[in-house]
């Protein structure tokens, strides 16, 4: 099959085509605050378990039985397992629902559900509770992404693509360093850990007002009514078959690099930093936050300039060499520790700007969020399979955090070859 061809899709009246985007410059800016601030909520969700996992699980784990650095780091790779299939199974799920009742509703759902299961984080006592409770609330978060960057690409002339590819990679990254900026602020210990899920639930306060003032995508309204079969159908034949499953493929890569070691980090730093610095952790997640920022901004700009799969592969070389370096060369907390992990956040989070200017090209307008959701919630099972992999790694290397980490961004050097098997669309407009 020719990885370039593209569905053949009948063309629309021209009434409906418009390069302008749907309505006014209000309506616009109106959609782009809500997925901005729905996916700068998902990423402050995702930063609370790395700054309360330690000190959470301290005081989970048994009085016999594995203990130490060897427990944490099981069930950190488990709880992170758990959490990226819980994001996977949301990301179907509302990708789904987003293509069936609108991207708008859909939204709301997955805040709501991401929002609620984790403020109720505050009340587990086991591990095994944490683990689910973070499995519930992905699902929420995995939802976000392909409604919000369906919604903003649909509504936002084609012209600012690139740009707001950038900023919807950077939100998630902002909320993550405003959950670090907390973790500054307020010492994270074994006795006040439970109160920092508690910022979690205050997403939920985001819905009434997405309720009240954000409108629905009229392009997704038009294909719905001229809609032949069901989403899910549609994405199972070729060749959108193929589009999905290299773009899981793709997703999936940038995945297990940085949750299978750089989301790592703020627990090596811990260790590293000991009792004296138990800010460690969170300034260590504040620096990879102000690194993936800028990477995320960045790599919507290389991916405009100078193509989508040089980019892509420019990215897995820059992130193979520079996490091979931190994980091989560093051996205790630092200047050092610290500029490299801002480096690291910095080109294992340019896939992040990428991936929003490069996925909605794949999909037309009738089955996007449905196929933007299974690639890139796919790519979260092999995230799950890389986070347990350095589970079991940190217990083979006795706890050591470099040498499970220096093993699992190996996976950088896949994403090398595979992108060339992926189509290039630089310069083709959004399919309708």
């Amino acid at each position: 099959m020719d990885p370039n061809s593209r569905p053949v899709v009948p063309p629309a009246p021209d009434s409906l085509l418009n390069p302008n985007g749907d309505g006014t410059s209000a309506r616009r800016n109106l959609v782009l605050v809500a997925a901005f601030l729905g996916w700068m909520f998902d990423g402050l969700e995702m930063g609370i378990f790395p700054l309360i996992a330690r000190p959470a699980l301290q005081q989970m784990q048994p009085a016999s039985g594995i203990i130490g650095e060897a427990f944490i780091g099981q069930w950190m790779g488990i709880i992170t397992a758990l959490f990226l299939l819980g994001a996977a199974l949301g990301g179907w799920i509302f990708g789904w629902l987003g293509d069936r009742i609108g991207r708008v509703r859909a939204m709301n759902l997955s805040i709501i559900c991401y929002s609620v299961f984790t403020g109720a984080i505050f009340f587990t006592q086991t591990p095994v509770q944490l683990g689910i409770l973070r499995f519930i609330s992905a699902i929420g978060m995995g939802g976000e992404w392909s409604l919000g960057v369906a919604l903003v690409m649909e509504v936002w002339p084609e012209k600012h693509r690139s740009m707001l590819s950038g900023l919807i990679g950077a939100a998630n990254n902002v909320g993550f360093l405003l959950i670090g900026v907390v973790g500054m602020t307020v010492s994270i210990t074994q006795d006040s850990w439970r109160w920092v899920t508690m910022v979690g639930a205050l997403p939920a306060l985001l819905v009434i007002w997405i309720i009240r003032y954000v409108p629905e995508s009229e392009r997704w309204q038009r294909a719905k009514a001229t809609a032949r079969i069901g989403p899910l159908a549609e994405i199972g034949r070729p060749p959108l078959l193929w589009f999905t499953i290299i773009a899981s493929l793709l997703v999936g890569v940038s995945l297990v690099g940085s949750w299978g070691s750089v989301q790592w980090l703020p627990l090596w730093a811990d260790k590293m930093a000991g009792s004296a610095e138990p800010q460690a952790k969170a300034i260590t997640q504040v620096i990879i936050a102000v690194g993936a920022i800028i990477g995320a901004l960045g790599g919507a700009w290389v991916g405009r300039a100078v193509g989508r799969r040089p980019a892509y592969f420019l990215f897995c070389l820059a992130s193979l060499l520079t996490c091979g370096w931190l994980f091989r060369s560093v051996t205790h907390y630092g200047s050092t520790f610290l500029l490299f992990a801002l480096a690291a956040g910095i080109v294992t989070s340019a896939f992040y700007g990428w991936l929003p200017l490069y996925l909605p090209e794949l999909f037309p307008t009738r089955v996007r969020a449905t196929g933007q959701g299974i690639a890139m919630n796919s790519g979260r099972v092999f995230a799950a399979i890389g986070a347990i992999e350095m589970g079991v790694l940190m217990q083979t290397f006795d706890g050591s955090y470099a040498r499970a980490g220096a093993v699992v961004t190996l996976v950088y050097a896949l994403g090398l070859g595979l992108i060339w098997l992926a189509p290039e669309t630089k310069g083709r407009p959004l399919p309708d």
